[in-house]
């Protein structure tokens, strides 16, 4: 998952760099809250500042002006503010910080929709003409924005369509505080030894009480623990339900107004529902594309989820238990599958994989592939004791030039965020003379990874370097600012390279000292990970049609669509789960958008023939990054993978992949 440092401004002239020849790799703001929320306000001022001097731009002017290169000045300051605030809202261990920063977000949110909301502004962007196809694209961008945030409206639907952006800013950034500094009760999660039979203990020993039981949290590796190994059904079921209600009936309740509000905007510009207004800049275009996508999904994968279900019930009613197969059941079920089935023992992968080796595999993998060195750079300030930080340079040698930054906060704690995400807090801009940073976040457990966290891993690196290795002239355009149904591809894509013969063999050398990888293991890992695939998608096109069913053009209940939708499946839905309540991309940025993580993966996967047999082949690297990585979103995504193949992209290795009939 992507999500989409901290510098003193002075207003320039039009066109003038605002930015220093020498790469700022270390602007990470570490002050106090009250010194963010000064700082927020004075680079609103000032980006307010360098926007009235644009609209002074006389018309007859424009042709001689450099309004795109003026506007991008603007857009890297703001972000210079913007992305770290996003990110201390996420991971800083200080409150009043995390606070300031929550609202400061907001605030710059809305100067956002203040300055697409300038029709002065509109008519130079408008006015310009494009020199180039990068110019071409900056400038629709900037339109296509504009005219999202009503700039044709009437000034009196304006201020309204403005005031809603603010309620929904405010309301997602207390979603995401909702699920961060959620906390059952105690009770509700204490659990005697006894209770956690068939789980890691040792990996529990810091939860354990004084009376002897184990009051655990919500955090990712519980999670797993706990669902993946706990002998005992009704531990299962326990934690299950406690883990789906993260962010409580308050998190219902912003949904319900997230999703009326993005209704009233859309309604406001003209559009019958949000999602008409919102996917017509997305590759999909329509929700009819959308739902029509989710359609062939659900016939690919239906059959297959039944069969699955059934294969595993099976295994339960074997071990004595008539109970019906339920949700809490089915990640212990497939490990025990996988184990009696495939021999596959995820603590036998966790041993294989220590999670810093693993860390310094993909670092190498990534050096090799695309030609770049990383240092770690300990003089850069950090957030966290535990957090690292490192340099990235043109050249595996690390004599070349120096491309970006980047940082690594693996590992959970308290008030933390408690997914995995790459925050792109600085895009690129060759054109204001600004490097890219970007920060991986991920809560993984200290010891070792599974499979499924070596996957993360690598999709999760694959945002940074989508992010780092970005080439383009302007912000609006670098990194990760592609179509939204693209933007996973490049890291979906790279989640191959954590399994394939090519880069495991690199393994030894990025840990010396480790245990040898063992082509058996890996084999077991390659065999069991294709089964799972039609519950596995079955869930992906299930939380996809929730998201289109909040918003489409009627109202409709959060709670009601959850349930009906999810009562319709095969294991139907658990009365008492919230599990929307938790669901936090429906906050953020992936509202009418969730569809996109499979139309993501149809790119994905169709991009990996571009490396034939050899995932490590440096030849197709490199052309995969110029192609891909260096144009951001300079470049349409189907013209960019056209590009790469040879041809035009195609469908049949997703759907090969989502039945268990892909081969690696």
């Amino acid at each position: 998952m992507i999500k989409q440092w901290l510098l003193a401004a002075a207003v320039l002239p039009i066109g003038a760099s605002a930015w220093a020849a020498e790469p700022m790799r270390g602007a990470f703001f570490q002050g106090s809250g009250e010194q963010v929320k000064a700082q927020c306000q004075q680079v609103k001022s000032t980006a307010l500042a360098m926007a009235a001097r644009m609209e002074a731009v006389k018309p007859a002017d424009i042709a001689h002006t450099p309004m795109l290169a003026a506007w991008n000045d603007m857009a890297v300051r703001v972000q210079a503010m913007a992305g770290p605030v996003e990110l201390l809202a996420a991971v800083s261990p200080d409150a009043k910080v995390r606070d300031a920063s929550d609202a400061c977000t907001v605030s710059l949110s809305g100067l956002w929709s203040e300055l697409y909301q300038k029709s002065a502004l509109y008519e130079r962007i408008r006015a310009v003409k494009p020199g180039n196809a990068p110019d071409a694209m900056a400038r629709q961008v900037l339109l296509d924005n504009f005219e999202a945030y009503g700039v044709a409206l009437p000034a009196a639907k304006r201020a309204q369509f403005k005031a809603l952006q603010t309620e929904l800013d405010t309301l997602a950034t207390q979603f995401n505080k909702n699920v961060a500094t959620y906390k059952a009760e105690p009770a509700r999660l204490t659990f005697s030894a006894a209770e956690l039979a068939g789980t890691d203990l040792a990996a529990l020993a810091k939860f354990r009480q004084p009376d002897g039981r184990y009051l655990v949290d919500l955090s990712y590796p519980v999670r797993d623990n706990v669902l993946g190994y706990a002998s005992n059904p009704e531990t299962r079921r326990r934690f299950y339900v406690e883990f789906q209600n993260r962010g409580g009936q308050a998190n219902i309740a912003i949904l319900q107004q997230l999703s009326d509000k993005r209704r009233q905007q859309a309604q406001l510009l003209g559009y019958p529902s949000y999602a008409d207004w919102t996917l017509r800049t997305k590759m999909a275009g329509t929700p009819t594309a959308v739902t029509q996508f989710l359609d062939k999904v659900g016939g690919k994968v239906t059959a297959l989820e039944q069969l699955e279900i059934a294969e595993l019930a099976a295994l339960k009613r074997a071990d004595g238990d008539a109970a019906p197969f339920k949700r809490w059941d089915q990640t212990y079920y497939q490990n025990r599958l996988k184990k009696a089935k495939y021999q596959l023992d995820q603590a036998e992968v966790r041993r294989q994989f220590p999670t810093e080796a693993s860390v310094n595999w993909v670092l190498l993998v990534s050096s090799r592939l695309y030609g770049v060195s990383f240092k770690e750079n300990r003089s850069l300030p950090r957030w966290n004791k535990e957090v690292k930080a490192f340099d990235v340079f043109e050249g595996r040698d690390g004599r070349g030039n120096y491309l970006g930054s980047f940082y690594l906060d693996l590992y959970p704690r308290e008030n933390k965020y408690g997914h995995a995400a790459a925050f792109g807090v600085r895009n690129v801009s060759h054109r204001a003379g600004v490097t890219p940073v970007s920060v991986l976040v991920t809560n993984f457990d200290r010891v070792g990874l599974d499979s499924d966290e070596l996957e993360t891993l690598f999709h999760e690196f694959g945002h940074v370097l989508h992010g780092v290795l970005s080439n383009t002239r302007d912000s609006v355009l670098g990194g990760t600012n592609v179509k939204q149904d693209f933007v996973e591809a490049p890291s979906q894509m790279y989640e191959e390279w954590a399994r394939r013969p090519e880069s495991l063999k690199v393994f030894s050398e990025a840990c010396p000292s480790c245990k040898p990888i063992d082509p058996a293991l890996i084999a077991k890992m390659n065999n069991a990970r294709r089964f799972g695939k039609g519950l596995q998608y079955a869930r992906q096109r299930l939380y996809a049609q929730f998201d289109m069913a909040l918003v489409g053009p009627q109202v409709t209940d959060v709670m009601g669509a959850w349930s009906r939708l999810e009562g319709a499946t095969p294991l139907g839905y658990d009365a008492g789960t919230l599990f929307p309540a938790g669901f936090g991309h429906l906050a953020g940025g992936y509202a009418a958008g969730y569809y996109g993580y499979m139309w993501s993966e149809v790119l994905a996967l169709d991009m990996l023939s571009g490396f034939g047999k050899n995932v490590m082949d440096p030849v197709a690297g490199q052309r995969y990054r110029r192609l891909i990585l260096q144009r951001g979103g300079e470049v349409a995504p189907t013209r960019m993978v056209t590009d790469f193949l040879g041809r035009a992209p195609n469908e049949q290795a997703f759907f090969d992949e989502i039945t268990g009939q892909r081969g690696l």
